[in-house]
């Protein structure tokens, strides 16, 4: 008799503990046809380690493969948001190294975002430390101060012109608002919530990529009894 999983009706061979195309975990038989119990329960007990994370290897591949990613995406970010992909290709990576040593040789979506989420964590702080000392080099360094102040009265006065063309906010709001960002306390806050928003946007990328590189790198593989 064929046998078919319950979920996606393709066939499964007797020894299967697992389908081999949705992965959903399938009862094993004996020949004789009567379920032993240990053989029933072992899918959900692999199912189980599928979703749990041994966070030493873990923490090893992501601080080995986040850090250095994050510190990259630091200086990509600046040219566009497409240097913040790196991320997610380093969480999949991250992902696939974890999964080298793992038995069984997968692992569920859930635990990939949770590598994937302490991957972001270590790259966005890596990439917020990076964005800093990068900051501080060229301006007290190699005294690019001038630059970073030329530049940033250039984009204080394009934003104040074009609040000034919405009609939303009197002269007076306008120029109060100018005059705090280009105050030290106003550049420094805009300073920190642009690399506040780069840590962020760098977690999400990488949960997701996480995510994805458990959905489509760690395919259930076929278990032998």
């Amino acid at each position: 008799m064929e046998l078919t999983c319950s979920r996606c009706h393709q066939t499964v061979h007797p020894e299967d503990c697992f389908c081999p195309y949705c992965g959903l975990p399938q009862l094993v038989y004996p020949a004789d046809g009567s379920a032993g119990a240990g053989q029933a329960e072992r899918p959900l007990e692999t199912a189980r380690d599928a979703d749990s994370i041994e966070w030493r290897p873990a923490m090893r591949s992501a601080l080995a493969i986040g850090i250095p990613s994050g510190i990259l995406c630091a200086e990509l970010t600046r040219a566009g948001l497409l240097g913040a992909l790196l991320m997610p290709i380093a969480a999949a990576w991250v992902v696939a190294v974890y999964m080298r040593s793992r038995r069984p040789s997968w692992i569920t979506i859930g635990a990939g975002a949770r590598i994937g989420l302490v991957t972001g964590i270590l790259g966005g702080w890596a990439a917020a430390g990076a964005a800093a000392v990068s900051l501080y080099a060229k301006r007290f360094w190699l005294h690019q101060g001038q630059a970073f102040d030329d530049l940033w009265q250039s984009t204080v006065n394009q934003a104040t012109q074009q609040l000034a063309l919405t009609g939303w906010f009197d002269a007076q709001s306008i120029a109060a608002n100018k005059a705090f960002m280009l105050s030290p306390e106003g550049r420094a806050g805009s300073m920190l919530f642009n690399t506040a928003l780069l840590a962020f946007i760098l977690l999400v990328f990488s949960l997701a990529g996480g995510a994805l590189g458990a959905r489509f790198i760690g395919r259930p593989r076929r278990t032998r009894p």
